[in-house]
């Protein structure tokens, strides 16, 4: 498939799945698609679709899952997304989101799975990541992220993949990192951290 999304499809309002991952399309997602309120699945990733991510797309309150990756997305996540409490997995990996990571984020208490990485995300991690609790993989290598790990996402006992990798992270590991106890692939190269590692870091075996 090629071409873009017609504004029309906000017309299909019983749509509960819409895939159209690994496909020549291109142009902005059209605002239309938040009309789209039964939707669980949207998959429109690898795909070459640019522009913003409408904050519209707040309104799909009983997405599960939303798939952007590797696309040509631009602009920041908007803090309205932080409406999609009912989501388990948010992929926006490889695209070109600029600016911060949205405190709203942390409304997502159903994540098990969030991919931001290969953008050009910046600021801080934010401290409200610390609120979801469920989540298993945390990928956000390959950004400008900078400041210190914040202490809150150690409490997140049930990750089992953390990359934050290709950053600008400063400061020391702290020795809550022995909480994860379910980790099995920790990634942490290219930051600038400081210090030494703390022995609690066999905690996690």
């Amino acid at each position: 498939l090629s071409g873009e999304i017609p504004p029309g499809i906000g017309y299909l309002t019983s749509l509960t799945e819409l895939n159209l991952w690994g496909n020549n399309i291109s142009g902005e997602i059209p605002t239309e698609i938040s009309f789209l309120t039964d939707l669980v699945e949207l998959h429109l990733g690898n795909n070459q679709l640019s522009g913003e991510i409408p904050t519209e797309i707040g309104s799909l309150s009983n997405l599960i899952n939303f798939n952007l990756w590797n696309n040509n997305i631009s602009g920041g996540i908007p803090p309205e997304m932080g409406n999609l409490i009912n989501l388990v997995e948010l992929d926006l990996g490889e695209n070109q989101l600029s600016g911060e990571i949205p405190t709203e984020i942390g409304n997502l208490i159903n994540l098990r799975y969030l991919y931001l990485d290969d953008n050009q995300l910046i600021g801080v991690i934010p401290s409200e990541i610390g609120n979801l609790l469920n989540l298993q993989q945390l990928e956000l290598w390959d950004n400008q992220l900078s400041g210190e790990i914040p202490i809150e996402l150690w409490n997140l006992v049930n990750l089992e993949r953390l990359d934050l990798d290709k950053n600008n992270l400063t400061g020391h590991i702290h020795p809550n990192i022995g909480n994860l106890i379910n980790l099995n692939i920790l990634f942490l190269w290219d930051n600038q951290f400081s210090g030494e590692i703390p022995p609690e870091i066999g905690n996690l075996s």
